[in-house]
C-alpha cells in the first residue's frame, strides 16, 4: 500500500476525458498528416505504399489505415542510420538508439517539438501514476542514448518534480540516496528494482522504513506476480510505464495509479491496432495479436503501423477516456518453440511466483540433445526462507513447479531451486531471462 495518497486527480489534459468522436475526430485529422508527411519525406515508406498502390488521399476514415503498409525493425535496419527520417538532419536536436544487441541499432531522431511532446507525454505518465508537482523523482533508468532515463528525467521535471538523475548501477550509492534523499517515486527497470529491495533487505531496513510510495516500471515484460513482489518488498505502488525507442520512448502508454488495470494508451499522439502476425489481419478489441503502432504527431521519425513485436489485446477505457491494453504476454520475437509447444518467458514467470518462497529472478535455458530441445529453469529462494529449506522440501518445491509449468505452460522443463543471490544480477539495462544455448542452424 502507498505510504502515501498523492494529492488531487484534477489537472487532466482535457483530452483524457473526452468523448470517443471527439478523440476519433482528432485522431483522423492527425493521421492524416502524420502519413502524408511521412509519404512526402521518406522515400523508403513512399516506395512501399507505389507497390502496395496506397495513397495519402486513400485515408478517409480511420479504418483506412489498414490499407497501408507497416514498418518493421528490419526496414529502420536497413536504412540505418537515418534513411527513415523525414526533416533534415540539422533540424534534429536529439538522437537516441538502441542497444544494437541483435544487429545494427535502432537509430531515431526528434525536433524541438518531438521532444516537448515527449516531455509533455511522460510528464502526463508520471502524473497518471500518482506524481506530482513538488514530487522526488528518483531516476534508475539508464541514461545515454537508452531512451529511458532522458525520456523519464524530462518528463518528471516537466511535471515539475525535483529529479534525482542516479541512472544504472551502483547499488550501494542507489540505496544510500533514498535514504538520504527520501524520494516520492523511482523509476526503474522491475528487475533491477527487486535488486535495490534486496539490498535494503541485507541492511535490515523494511518497508515502511523507505520514503518511496510509487514505482513506475517499464523496459522489460512483467506480470501481476512480479507487481505483488515488489510492492511487498519496498511497500509501494507499481505502476507499468510502456514505450520503446522507435515509437517515442517511455511515455507511450501508462498505468492510472486509481486502477492499475493496464497502461493507458496517450490516443490523441499514437493511434494503436492489434493484428494477426501471421495473416497480418486487423483484430477487434479484446483479441490477443501483435500490438501496432502508427505516431499522429512525430516530426523527425514518423512511423506508420509499426510492427511493435508485443502481444497484448486492446481495452476499453477505465480511469481515462482513451482505450488501454492487457498487460503484455511476451513478443512474438522471443516466443520459444519446445518440442513443438509455444513458451513466453512470461508464462514461466507467472508460474515461479505462484509460490512466495520464490523470489522474481529466474533463468530459462535452453538445450539441444540430438534433435530435441530441453528447458532448464533456474530460480531462486526468497532470502528470508533461503538456508532454512532442507534438500528435501527444495526437491519437492522444484517438482511442485515442474508440474505446474507442464500443466499450465505444456512442457516438461527441469527445475533447479537455488538459494538466494545465486544468479547474476542485471544492474544496467534489461534483464537477460532467456540464456539459449542451441547451435546456431547454418
Amino acid at each position: 500500500m502507498p505510504k502515501r495518497k498523492p494529492k488531487s486527480s484534477g489537472g487532466l489534459h482535457s483530452i483524457e476525458s473526452a468523448s470517443r468522436d471527439e478523440i476519433s475526430a482528432l485522431q483522423l485529422k492527425r493521421l492524416k498528416w502524420s502519413v502524408k508527411h511521412t509519404y512526402d519525406n521518406v522515400a523508403p515508406y513512399r516506395e512501399k505504399c507505389e507497390k502496395k498502390g496506397v495513397h495519402p488521399s486513400d485515408l478517409k476514415q480511420l479504418k483506412d489505415l489498414a490499407k497501408f503498409p507497416f514498418m518493421t525493425k528490419s526496414d529502420l535496419r536497413d536504412h540505418y542510420p537515418f534513411g527513415l527520417f523525414a526533416v533534415p538532419r540539422e533540424k534534429l536536436l536529439r538522437l537516441h538508439a538502441s542497444s544494437g544487441t541483435t544487429g545494427k541499432p535502432i537509430v531515431v531522431g526528434y525536433t524541438m517539438n518531438d521532444l516537448n511532446n515527449w516531455a509533455d507525454l511522460a510528464a502526463r505518465s508520471i502524473y497518471a501514476a500518482g506524481g506530482r508537482s513538488g514530487d522526488m523523482v528518483h531516476v534508475a533508468y539508464g541514461y545515454g542514448m537508452f531512451t529511458g532515463g532522458l525520456g523519464a528525467h524530462y518528463g518528471a521535471e516537466r511535471l515539475g518534480c525535483t529529479v534525482v538523475p542516479m541512472s544504472g548501477g551502483q547499488t550501494e550509492k542507489q540505496v544510500s540516496q533514498i535514504l538520504d534523499f527520501r524520494p516520492d517515486i523511482i523509476m526503474v527497470t522491475p528487475s533491477y528494482s527487486l535488486v535495490i529491495a534486496e539490498a535494503f533487505e541485507k541492511m535490515g531496513i523494511g518497508p515502511d522504513q523507505i520514503s518511496l510510495r510509487c514505482g513506475i516500471f517499464g523496459a522489460e515484460p512483467w506480470g501481476e506476480g512480479m507487481r505483488g513482489e515488489i510492492e511487498r518488498k519496498l511497500g509501494i505502488d507499481a505502476v507499468d510505464i510502456y514505450g520503446l525507442t522507435e515509437v517515442m520512448g517511455p511515455g507511450v502508454a501508462s498505468e492510472c495509479i486509481e486502477t492499475k488495470d493496464g497502461p493507458v494508451i496517450w490516443e490523441d499522439h499514437f493511434y494503436p491496432e492489434v493484428i494477426d502476425p501471421q495473416t497480418e489481419e486487423v483484430l477487434t478489441d479484446g483479441e490477443e495479436g501483435e500490438l501496432v503502432f502508427t505516431s499522429l504527431t512525430k516530426e523527425a521519425f514518423p512511423v506508420i503501423r509499426y510492427r511493435t513485436r508485443d502481444l497484448t489485446r486492446l481495452l476499453p477505457p477505465t480511469s481515462r477516456a482513451f482505450r488501454r491494453f492487457a498487460k503484455i504476454t511476451g513478443r512474438s520475437d522471443d516466443m520459444l518453440i519446445i518440442r513443438g509447444v509455444n513458451v513466453f518467458p512470461s508464462q514461466i514467470e507467472e508460474q515461479i511466483l505462484r509460490d512466495p518462497r520464490l523470489s522474481g529472478n529466474y533463468q530459462i535455458i535452453v538445450t539441444r540433445d540430438g534433435h530435441l530441445d530441453n528447458l532448464e529453469v533456474r530460480c531462486e529462494l526468497q532470502p528470508e526462507v533461503s538456508g532454512k529449506i532442507n534438500a528435501a522440501d527444495s526437491q519437492t518445491l522444484a517438482k511442485d513447479l515442474q508440474n505446474h509449468i507442464k500443466t499450465i505452460v505444456g512442457v516438461t522443463t527441469k527445475i533447479s531451486v537455488l538459494t538466494a543471490g545465486t544468479i547474476p544480477r542485471i544492474e544496467v539495462g534489461k534483464a537477460k531471462r532467456v540464456i539459449d544455448q542451441r547451435p546456431k542452424q547454418v
